[in-house]
């Protein structure tokens, strides 16, 4: 069960990353750790990747907003990453920079069947997503495509 801070915490941090041309992209409220830990995930509204520097600069107006906003009344933990690989891939910037690398596809046939393919991710374009089968070209209807993400490579 989520803590019940949470939304109020997770508007305040929307708030406050828009104002940094940042957009969440998840938080989590650690109650379990000793002091209790905010982890925050940002990335770039443009879509640029986030940096130390970037963590480091939003820690400290998110901190403050925190401390002026007095949700979190006993001693915590502030933590900003950027939302890193093992993801849904989403965005175009998602699906080109990732291309080659292992993923699973989720997506439905015409009889509105759910399946699994795995492959190595070729492209994406305006009507299709295509992936490496064990060197088969395997191509997607995109508006079949229900999520793809990346897996680990199999040995």
């Amino acid at each position: 069960m989520p803590h019940p801070l949470l939304p109020e915490l997770e508007t305040l941090s929307t708030q406050v990353a828009a104002t940094q041309a940042f957009e969440l992209c998840g938080i989590q409220l650690l109650t379990h750790m000793s002091p209790m830990t905010l982890e925050v995930q940002i990335r770039h509204s443009n879509g640029a990747d986030v940096n130390l520097d970037d963590c480091a600069q939003f820690s400290g107006v998110l901190g403050e907003a925190l401390e002026s906003s007095e949700l979190l009344n006993e001693a915590y933990v502030l933590e900003i990453s950027s939302p890193g690989i093992g993801e849904q891939l989403a965005t175009d910037r998602d699906f080109q920079t990732f291309r080659g690398f292992p993923v699973e596809v989720t997506h439905r046939d015409n009889n509105d069947a759910e399946h699994r393919l795995d492959g190595l991710l070729l492209e994406r374009d305006e009507e299709s997503l295509q992936i490496n089968i064990r060197g088969r070209i395997k191509r997607i209807p995109r508006d079949q495509v229900i999520g793809v993400r990346l897996t680990s490579p199999s040995a």
